[in-house]
């Protein structure tokens, strides 16, 4: 009886620690000037979308309108406390001129540090995205060359060889019936896995005919986060950053870890050894390992408005050049990052091309303009970048469907917001801020009847009238979207190529409106996306 009471004793305190631990910052905003969001217990103000009761994009859009006129307001992504900053010229002075105060992203793959960050079993840590401070801003100077307007240029063959894959395949499917009917998240999906593959791994994979090739398998596998043990992670690292890094738990599996990295090592092998020059991302990714990939300046880039700017880092010393895990590390992200963006972007704006028929037949009329131009000659980088109307589809798509519907910074140093207005307070270190991309691509004062898809939004005259504050589809300030070139050059061309033989119409299982995924996942439709291909 003693003993019982003795080790329920242990419990109860045990228990009574960790909640008071976990629930420490719950009065974090008490003291701050600006309205917050209800608490709960680990969940904090994210309930609804840790319960799955609502999409990643209509949270963000729900929380952000809830304090309308507001510049700043609280809230708690499960025991982290979160700044949400609404006000553009606020989100421009921390993104942009105070960057310095807000250099890293928070710690969602495990904690960065000197002693961990090379765990053997972690992958993710040594990604760009989670990379911290210093290191972050070598990483950065190292591979930005390797993104540039010129290099894309160089890798855009590749694209187009798998983009003529792609339509072919679906050209032999549409011979009989003139007509085919697909899911555009598994179409573009496919897609997207051989451009990553060409262009990444610098394999050559067709996943129209080879579905059961082991570079799809470990692929898709690795980019399941739905998965329980995925999930359990993810919290881990989440909730307890120092304690996953230090036993190397990763978002990634050990077979697919091991696979990848085989996959590469003999890649590089084999380039190095036979003297092999591919003009990919392998190719970019060795000369900046050595250091031989100099950033050019690029007088003839003709950038789409989606097109983040580059930012000054300031002169960056750089103490120590990109290991193998590092360059292996930066091929993994690329999938994802690739995998998972593209395909979705490509299919959301496919899926708004079906409801605008009227926007979708002057796109086709651009792609038809284009394809005199040249001439008989294959489509170039070039070319695509001049195709206004197309950079003003996609810019619309990424304002209505933004990929990332916030985008976070970690405060690395107390920061003192004064607006000049009696505004003022602290974000202290270690707390976090979230720029609500949703809320701010949907919000009336800065895009009227922001539900309508209107590409004119992005012309010439109206572009100009964009407060960069509020339209953040790959971020804002240095700490943007590296890969945002590439991604908009693989989305661009995958509609040129598709359009310029068939068109996108609505079929039997097509669902308007569209029904997004719910909870904390990727940007994605709950049953599908599925339309037809018709044959023109």
């Amino acid at each position: 009886m003693e003993v019982n009471l003795i080790c329920a004793g242990v419990l109860l305190a045990i228990f009574a620690y960790l909640y008071r631990w976990i629930t420490r910052n719950n009065d974090y905003f008490h003291d701050k000037p600006i309205p917050s969001m209800a608490v709960r217990p680990i969940l904090g103000s994210t309930g609804p979308l840790m319960l799955r009761k609502v999409d990643f994009q209509d949270f963000i859009r729900q929380i952000y309108n809830k304090y309308p006129g507001v510049k700043v307001f609280g809230t708690f992504d499960t025991i982290t406390p979160f700044f949400v900053i609404r006000d553009p010229e606020l989100i421009k002075q921390i993104g942009i001129k105070d960057f310095n105060h807000f250099v890293d992203h928070r710690p969602i793959f495990g904690h960065d540090d000197d002693d961990h960050a090379e765990h053997p079993k972690a992958l993710f840590i040594k990604t760009l995205v989670a990379k911290n401070g210093q290191r972050w801003k070598e990483m950065r100077a190292i591979l930005s060359p390797a993104f540039t307007g010129s290099k894309m240029r160089q890798m855009f063959s590749l694209v187009g060889e798998c983009c003529d894959g792609m339509v072919n395949h679906y050209l032999d499917l549409a011979k009989a019936t003139g007509r085919v009917e697909v899911e555009m998240k598994d179409m573009m999906s496919r897609i997207s896995i051989n451009v990553i593959a060409s262009c990444a791994f610098g394999i050559k994979v067709n996943c129209f005919k080879e579905q059961e090739h082991e570079f799809v398998y470990h692929g898709k596998k690795m980019i399941n986060f739905s998965r329980p043990i995925v999930i359990a992670r993810l919290m881990m690292m989440r909730i307890f950053p120092k304690f996953a890094a230090r036993f190397g738990i990763d978002m990634l599996d050990g077979e697919q870890a091991d696979y990848f990295t085989r996959l590469l090592q003999e890649t590089i092998e084999t380039r190095e050894s036979k003297g092999i020059i591919r003009h990919d991302m392998i190719d970019l990714l060795l000369q900046a390992r050595k250091g031989n990939l100099k950033h050019q300046e690029e007088k003839d880039d003709q950038e789409g408005f989606a097109t983040v700017q580059e930012f000054n880092v300031g002169k960056v010393e750089i103490t120590k050049n990109m290991t193998e895990a590092e360059m292996i590390a930066q091929c993994l992200i690329f999938f994802l990052g690739g995998f998972e963006t593209v395909s979705s972007c490509a299919m959301l704006t496919a899926y708004e091309l079906v409801r605008n028929p009227e926007v979708q037949q002057k796109l086709h009329e651009e792609i038809l303009q284009t394809e005199q131009e040249l001439g008989g000659k294959p489509l170039s980088y070039d070319a695509l970048q001049k195709m206004k109307y197309m950079d003003m589809v996609v810019s619309e798509s990424l304002r209505i469907w933004p990929l990332a519907p916030a985008a976070d910074r970690l405060c690395t140093q107390d920061y003192i917001v004064d607006d000049g207005q009696g505004l003022k307070f602290t974000i202290d270190k270690g707390a976090c801020v979230w720029f609500p991309t949703a809320g701010l691509h949907h919000d009336p004062q800065y895009f009227p009847n922001p539900e309508k898809f209107d590409p004119e939004r992005f012309n010439d005259e109206n572009k100009k009238k964009i407060d960069p504050g509020t339209y953040l589809p790959f971020g804002i300030g240095p700490r943007n979207c590296i890969g945002s070139r590439f991604a908009l050059m693989e989305v661009k061309a995958f509609m040129y190529y598709i359009l310029h033989k068939f068109s996108f119409v609505s079929g039997p299982k097509t669902e308007i409106p569209l029904q997004l995924r719910k909870g904390l996942t990727h940007l994605g439709a709950e049953n599908g996306v599925h339309l037809v291909l018709k044959l023109r």
